[in-house]
């Protein structure tokens, strides 16, 4: 009976020790994924273009500012006290406006942007899901966000060519890798 007992042991540590150094981890840098996607650059145009808008609105205000204040200036002397009160009120109350929807339109923008990006992170996260699985990995780090203290690089498989091409995005030419480095 000690004999099973002992024998159970060791293949049960055996099997212990063999599981942990079975285990496979990977590296990618989301952000560099991220931004090499197609739909992140049309994200950005999309964003572009709703902050355009979004500006050119301000700038509307802005004009009618300008110019309520600009007829304000030349006719002051002229206009009663009750008026020019009145014309100073109006011009309180654009500038508020103005105030308020620089406030509203940063708010849509930052909702917009993250309503675009939404679903880009998620295939991207997808791609990265499906390789881990398929290859195996026990955890996947990633590099963008340098949370870890050390990895050796070496042991540590970088998963990007293959999500690269899950996501059908082609490879950075050498010369365009090395810029940045040389920064």
């Amino acid at each position: 009976m000690k004999k099973i007992i002992k024998l159970t042991l060791a293949v049960t540590c055996v099997m212990f020790s063999t599981s942990l150094f079975a285990q496979k981890f990977a590296r990618i840098n989301m952000q560099e994924i991220v931004m090499a996607m197609p739909e992140f650059e049309q994200m950005q145009k999309d964003v572009e273009a709703f902050s355009k808008e979004l500006g050119e609105q301000l700038e509307a205000i802005q004009v009618e500012f300008n110019n309520k204040f600009a007829e304000y200036q030349k006719n002051r002397e002229s206009l009663s006290e009750s008026v020019r009160n009145l014309k100073e009120q109006e011009l309180q109350s654009l500038q508020q406006r103005y105030t308020d929807f620089q406030q509203i339109a940063q708010n849509d923008l930052e909702k917009k942007q993250a309503e675009l990006f939404q679903p880009i992170h998620q295939k991207a996260m997808d791609a990265v899901k499906k390789i881990s699985a398929a290859g195996g990995y026990t955890a996947v780090f990633d590099t963008t966000v340098q949370a870890l203290a050390y990895y050796n690089e070496s042991t540590v498989v970088d998963i990007a060519p293959a999500v690269r091409a899950e996501l059908k995005i082609p490879e950075k030419p050498a010369t365009e890798a090395a810029a940045p480095a040389a920064k």
